[in-house]
Parts: C-alpha cells; structure tokens; sequence
C-alpha cells in the first residue's frame, strides 16, 4: 500500500519539531489508518511533556527534553520508512498491518505504544545518557523518567474508557474479545521493563556482540508482543475469529 505520510524530513532536534512533525503525520493520514491511531495519542502525549517541561516539574529538563527528541526520532524514522524494506523490525506489526479493518483504533494505538516504550525507550535513554555524558543512575535521571508515568497513565486509561464506554460493547462479542485482550497489556509494567533494558543496554555498551545480541532480542520481542496486541478477534460474519489461546500470551510479555 502507498504509505500515504510526508516525505521524511531532515531529524528533528527540538520538542517542537517533533510535534510538528506529529501534526504533518496526523493532517496526511485518514483517521483509521493504524499509524494514525498510534500518532494521535503519541502526538497527545508529547505536547502535555512539553508544557511541563517549562512548568518545573522535572528536576532535569534539559536531560528529559534530549530523551524526548531521541524518543521521538525512532518512531518518526520508523514512520519515514513507512511500509519500506528498512521498516525497523520492531515496527513491522503495526506498518503491516495497518490498513486491516478488522482491528480495532486501540489495538493500534496499544501496539504503537508496545513497540515504542518496549524497544525505542531503551534505545533512547542510552543514546540520551551517551550524548550528555551522565548514565541512567546519575541524579535525577530515574525519578523523573517516573514523573511521566502519571501522564501515560492518564492517556492509557483514557484511551481504554473510550472504548470501554462503546454501547455496542456489552452486546459485541467481538468488542468483548477485544477488550479482554487490550487489558492484558499495561504501560506501567512496560516502562518498568524498559528502564530495566536501559541498565541492561548500558552495561554492554562497549560490548558491541552483547550489545547488537541484546537490542535484537528487545526488537523481536516487541514485534511479537504487537503482533498478538494487533492479532484480528472479528467473530462477525465471514470473519474467521483469531483470539490468542489466552490474553496472558500478551501479558507475559512484560
């Protein structure tokens, strides 16, 4: 399928550039394309850090404002190469499946934040601690990373009660099965996960065989994970149902 986004740009280096970039996403795509779904709250999520991050509430917001665009830059180099060969592995799922109807807005959404917090969050936080010469257990660094749990909490369990709050859920068992696999899945135990690859990643840094083995591995976990986060659950006629043995197949991920 013809992708349907910007052509890639030059790498963002500010927040700004970032959320322009989110909004020059969102103006090119139809709503229910998959991408979309995910850049949406993404796009939500980044303008709220962005407040904050001139309202006092990091201790360090130089050090959250580089994590940020580093961030940032993984997902919109995955969104750049669109349904492309150099796709990064862990987006697959979502690039491929993308243009499915038989998935659901939070399907999307849950999947873009399985791959991005799974595997691009690590990845951003040693770049982050190379770049500004500090690591991950330096000062600051750990109770702030924190500190934006409270928003992704807000945007997780809002984007689930909208959902959740379809009338047609009680009475679809399509939507039912939909939303017992969503539940399975929550951000806090992955950005838990993340941080605990960051310490992972960071120790190996100069091993570059243990770190090329271990950034393979978080890759192609994540894909996996958004591949049963995106698995079709349509029971409605001339849809073949396709629910994971059990919804814990998804949470033992994390």
């Amino acid at each position: 399928m013809s992708s349907g986004l910007p052509a890639p740009h030059v790498p963002v280096t500010t927040v700004a550039e970032v959320i322009a970039r989110m909004e020059a996403i969102e103006a090119a795509l139809s709503a229910t394309d998959g991408l979309a779904c995910f850049n949406r709250m993404y796009l939500d999520v980044t303008r709220q850090i962005n407040r904050r991050l001139g309202q006092g509430l990091f201790a360090d917001p130089a050090f959250m404002t580089h994590l940020d665009v580093a961030f940032a830059s993984l997902y919109l180099g995955a969104a750049d190469a669109a349904d492309g060969p150099a796709v990064p592995l862990a987006w697959r799922p979502l690039m491929e499946q993308r243009a499915n109807t038989g998935i659901e807005p939070v399907q999307f959404a849950l999947a873009g934040m399985n791959t991005h917090i799974n595997h691009d969050l690590p990845m951003a936080l040693v770049a982050t601690c190379t770049a500004l010469a500090t690591s991950p257990d330096v000062g600051s660094h750990f109770a702030d990373y924190q500190k934006v749990d409270q928003l992704l909490d807000a945007a997780e369990q809002s984007l689930q009660e909208s959902f959740e709050s379809a009338p047609e859920l009680a009475v679809d068992h399509h939507l039912g099965a939909v939303d017992n696999l969503i539940a399975s899945w929550t951000i806090n135990s992955a950005r838990d996960l993340a941080w605990n690859n960051c310490l992972l990643l960071w120790a190996v840094r100069d091993d570059p065989i243990a770190r090329g083995l271990l950034a393979d591995s978080l890759a192609r976990s994540a894909a996996l994970a958004s591949r049963l986060l995106l698995v079709t659950v349509l029971d409605r006629p001339g849809n073949a149902a396709a629910i994971p043995a059990s919804t814990h197949d998804v949470a033992v991920m994390y």
